[in-house]
């Protein structure tokens, strides 16, 4: 295939690095005060401040309170940072929290406490098609469960809920089951599944990459930007499950190079230029190969979750909704802010429900990566066929051409094409589900996933079941 040239940035952004704020002059005091010794109002009055600045600023005081510090989340209509502070705690913490320009809350759990609570949950109630993460809105954990638990392993849950105390946990159903999202903004196929292409990077020997879904990584060592096109990148490094859901995947050809961008569709891109925590709280959008661009907010950091697979923790928590090809598709905000990489979730784009991410920061720093097209962090290189090729996809179609800039293809995304979503994000495919590879692209149970189908491309356990929780990931789909 060819590769679109595109000048090389003259410095690559740092892993895992965040918009800086000036640290030193937030949390410095304001000295600002009345001619009669009064301190001025404005010197406690919270800050307006974008979403990955409240994050940074958050970091900072948890710094600086201790183990006052209770949590904290972004409020997008005001623009400001909400920090959780425990009651009763020597005035002087809120008073710093306040002179740092944040709105203080004081409540009753405490992290240790609700982490804790977390690891009770991990010891007696891991479980299949369950998922929990610290809600700081609420100061308490949220615990999921989806449609297959049932019977003895609901009451099981319920129980262990139950032991934690209303006043530290909840728990809601979800109607949808948990799996992982095979496809993704620009596509990209191995092993007869397709994923996406989350954002290009640049590998720590300097060479061109891509990051994507580690169910992805694990599913095919190999991945083409074209249904039955030869392959375009090598899998380097994949985890899944455990400890996250991504994977770094190498160009096969060291001269690729493509824009650091994320293709939303309509000839329509945004430029990625850093990587940066989220934000319970925050708006951002997501792209996939299968529904496009969608939108929704931040609800959990920290998530741990069951898939049927095994278990993930580090996940992002949100309502943005997803489907069977969509994962590995980059999940970032208007501003150009690298998030997340579409992991697995509950639901679909009609009903709505839970979706989760790989933090982009966490990712980066594990696989030596750094963001852009620092040297060679090229794309796939060419558009796919006008779908936005480079834009945010594996190189210039992301995923390339994506079959052809077919609409299941790389940079299509299912008529939003994300180009740099997630091109190499398979559900979990090619991962043994309960022995079985439910493997990218392998017909789940008989049927071909196919771009966008809800089953996902290996998603069951080869029994043939749409959902698989108990069998596969959901959103690998197959050819």
């Amino acid at each position: 295939m060819s590769h679109k040239r595109i000048p090389k940035r003259k410095a690559a952004i740092a892993a895992g690095g965040v918009v800086a704020l000036g640290a030193a002059a937030i949390l410095l005091p304001n000295a600002n005060a009345s001619q009669d010794g009064a301190s001025n109002d404005a010197a406690a009055a919270p800050k307006t401040l974008k979403a990955a600045d409240a994050s940074d600023l958050a970091s900072q005081l948890a710094g600086l309170l201790g183990e006052s510090f209770a949590g904290s989340y972004y409020e997008s209509d005001s623009q400001q940072l909400v920090v959780n502070v425990i009651s009763g705690d020597n005035n002087n913490v809120v008073v710093q929290a306040k002179k740092a320009g944040a709105k203080v809350r004081e409540v009753a759990n405490s992290l240790t406490e609700l982490e804790a609570g977390a690891q009770t949950l991990k010891t007696k109630a891991t479980i299949p098609g369950t998922s929990w993460a610290v809600d700081p809105k609420t100061n308490k954990i949220l615990v999921t469960a989806d449609s297959t638990v049932t019977g003895a392993k609901w009451d099981r849950l319920e129980s262990t809920v139950d032991g934690l105390g209303s006043s530290m946990a909840t728990i809601k159903k979800s109607a949808g089951t948990f799996k992982t999202f095979v496809s993704g903004g620009d596509a990209i196929f191995g092993g007869g599944a397709r994923c996406s292409l989350g954002f290009n990077v640049t590998a720590g020997d300097g060479s061109p990459a891509f990051l994507t879904a580690g169910h992805c990584g694990v599913a095919a060592e190999q991945w083409s930007d074209a249904e039955d096109g030869q392959p375009i990148a090598t899998v380097d490094q994949a985890t899944f499950p455990g400890d996250g859901d991504f994977a770094l995947v190498k160009y096969d050809d060291p001269a690729t190079v493509a824009a650091s961008e994320v293709n939303v569709g309509g000839g329509q891109t945004v430029q990625i230029s850093e990587a940066a925590e989220a934000a319970v709280g925050q708006e951002v959008s997501r792209m996939g190969s299968t529904t496009g661009l969608n939108d929704g907010q931040v609800l959990g950091l920290d998530a741990t979750v069951n898939y049927p697979e095994g278990t993930v923790t580090g996940l992002i928590q949100t309502d943005v909704c997803a489907e069977p090809g969509d994962s590995g598709g980059s999940l970032f905000t208007q501003d150009g802010l690298a998030i997340g990489l579409t992991s697995g979730g509950s639901g679909d784009c009609t009903a709505g429900g839970e979706t989760f991410f790989q933090p982009v920061t966490t990712a980066l720093e594990a696989v030596g990566a750094t963001l852009g097209a620092g040297d060679a962090a090229g794309g796939a290189g060419d558009e796919a066929g006008g779908a936005g090729a480079g834009d945010a996809g594996a190189g210039d179609a992301g995923a390339g051409d994506a079959a052809g800039g077919e609409e299941a293809g790389a940079g299509d995304a299912a008529g939003g094409e994300e180009a740099g979503a997630g091109a190499g994000e398979e559900a979990g495919a090619g991962q043994e589900v309960g022995g079985e590879e439910a493997g990218a692209g392998q017909e789940a149970g008989g049927e071909e996933a196919g771009a966008g189908e809800e089953a996902g491309a290996g998603d069951q356990t080869g029994t043939g079941e749409d959902t698989g929780v108990e069998g596969g990931s959901g959103l690998t789909e197959s050819h």
